[in-house]
């Protein structure tokens, strides 16, 4: 289908937190709501996580390049708000407003053990994380420790995966060969769950097995039966799906184009941010999903 167009550069940048314009004005009542104080504890202990996304406005004044904000308001104001002036982001290749924040704000497991390993590196407490990510300080060591015997290979195979977290429990009592082959059926499967990780385990030889020991017992037959059961119906459930998909994504990028040439619409997309802002929201993440998904099948 030919070339695909990236969403971002292969890279991340510093801005001056003054060449960064925002799209959107943030409402009085965001600066006193749990989102924005959590996101202003999170930056005040352990600096900016997620990088925010931006895009490359001409040149203007004196030849100085200005940024267009597309996702990251509230990162931007907390940064502001404790005196920060640069900020980490990352440069769309387009200025579309409405694709980006559900890649950007959904940290995948290896992404939040790296970030928990960067704030502990810096002195920062795991008691003083858990209270500002809001966690068990219990799960805080536990993420500290989530590759703990994981092959590199995998972790690189799997960084921007949600995957369950209990599945790399289950890949350390595999050797790294097998555990990189795991790591490709659940990626070809597109099937990161637990379940599908004691199934790949339970066909696993012994010898693939960093502990044979009890090996043949840990998982029943009624625990095969069950998993072998949940992988058909994934399967019948993927084909179903498969054969419908050019389709149902043609009339999703249709009324996804209508959409949007209505919210450009100044003076709907006001009234809409004024009287109907969460349906406002729901549109906005609809659109985001459709552009995802037509992105990954024409990629295909």
């Amino acid at each position: 289908m030919g070339n695909v167009k990236q969403a971002f550069e292969q890279r991340v940048i510093v801005v001056p937190v003054e060449r960064i314009l925002p799209t959107r004005k943030l409402g009085k009542t965001t600066y006193t709501s749990k989102k924005y104080l959590s996101i202003l504890s999170s930056i005040r202990e352990l600096g900016i996580i997620e990088p925010l996304a931006v895009h490359p406005k001409p040149v203007i004044d004196a030849g100085v390049t200005s940024y267009i904000l597309l996702d990251g308001h509230m990162r931007l104001e907390a940064l502001k708000a404790l005196g920060g002036t640069e900020a980490l982001c990352l440069i769309s290749t387009d200025d579309e407003g409405f694709t980006y924040n559900r890649q950007i704000n959904r940290l995948t497991p290896i992404q939040e053990h790296k970030m928990i390993l960067a704030a502990l590196k810096k002195g920062v407490s795991a008691d003083r994380i858990a209270q500002v990510l809001g966690m068990n300080v219990n799960r805080i060591h536990a993420r500290a420790n989530l590759l703990k015997g994981i092959a590199p290979e995998v972790v690189e195979l799997l960084k921007v995966r949600m995957v369950a977290n209990e599945v790399f429990t289950v890949l350390r009592r595999m050797k790294p060969i097998r555990q990189i082959e795991a790591a490709e059926m659940m990626i070809s499967a597109n099937c990161f769950t637990h379940n599908y990780a004691r199934m790949v385990l339970a066909a696993t030889r012994p010898e693939f097995l960093v502990t044979q020991k009890k090996s043949t017992t840990e998982i029943s037959s009624v625990d095969i039966t069950r998993m072998e059961r949940e992988m058909e119906n994934l399967q019948h459930d993927y084909r179903q799906v498969e054969d419908t998909l050019g389709e149902t994504m043609l009339v999703l990028v249709v009324a996804k184009g209508y959409l949007m040439r209505v919210l450009r619409n100044e003076s709907i997309a006001g009234y809409l941010h004024q009287h109907h802002a969460d349906l406002l929201e729901e549109l906005v993440s609809i659109m985001e999903a459709v552009s995802t998904d037509a992105r990954h099948l024409e990629r295909e």
